[in-house]
């Protein structure tokens, strides 16, 4: 079986498996994305939804988020660790889309990484999720899953893997199997204990099955 028809046959099993997998950070505007999705390093999602909570209530648009002083930001969002990065560039962020998208946020790629604080996995991330455009987000759960199930060949670095993930998967489907890659990663192939490989979904399409 090729990279591709392996692929090809792991979406439509992690379809099954998990049809309704979507995006596990809550927001209901773009720019409130770019921001949970910087609170997110190495830090969990659960905790950065109950820390946006708060951050909106003082600071509820682009507009007071980027008027307020940076020590406000880091007072609210330390609980997500790295405050003082984390504050600064969600800061600089908003006052960039305050200043030139007019509360917005831009709409391409390279724009996106422009942005502080934003990198390929969060910009892939907002294409696909905001936008609905082909994208590939190569999260710690994705590099994982698609090494250990032989779709690249021990590649560790963010865009290297997705490069090579996009010669193989279809643009229509790359966010969407991203997203399922996270619930796999979580619920039945961990990092942080022994796979459950008698319950994985693509179990026989695994070279590396029980290492």
């Amino acid at each position: 079986m090729t990279k591709q028809e392996r692929v090809l046959e792991i979406i439509e099993r992690l379809k099954r498996e998990y049809p309704d997998a979507t995006c596990t950070l809550d927001y209901n505007e773009a720019w409130k994305l770019l921001v949970s999705l910087r609170l997110a390093a190495q830090c969990t999602d659960a905790r950065v939804n109950i820390v946006v909570e708060k951050l909106y209530e003082k600071f509820p648009d682009v507009g007071s988020l980027a008027a307020a002083d940076v020590d406000e930001i880091e007072k609210i969002v330390h609980p997500c660790g790295l405050g003082p990065s984390k504050a600064r560039d969600i800061s600089a962020c908003m006052k960039m889309l305050r200043d030139e998208y007019n509360g917005g946020i831009p709409e391409t790629f390279e724009e996106l990484l422009r942005l502080p604080g934003v990198g390929r996995k969060s910009a892939n991330l907002v294409m696909g999720d905001v936008f609905g455009k082909p994208a590939i987000v190569t999260d710690t759960h994705c590099i994982r899953l698609v090494n250990r199930m032989g779709l690249v060949d021990g590649i560790k670095e963010p865009k290297k893997v997705e490069m090579e993930l996009w010669k193989i998967v279809p643009p229509e489907e790359g966010s969407d199997f991203c997203h399922r890659l996270v619930f796999h990663g979580r619920d039945v192939c961990s990092a942080r204990k022994k796979p459950d490989c008698e319950m994985c979904c693509v179990r026989d399409l695994c070279p590396q099955i029980g290492v």
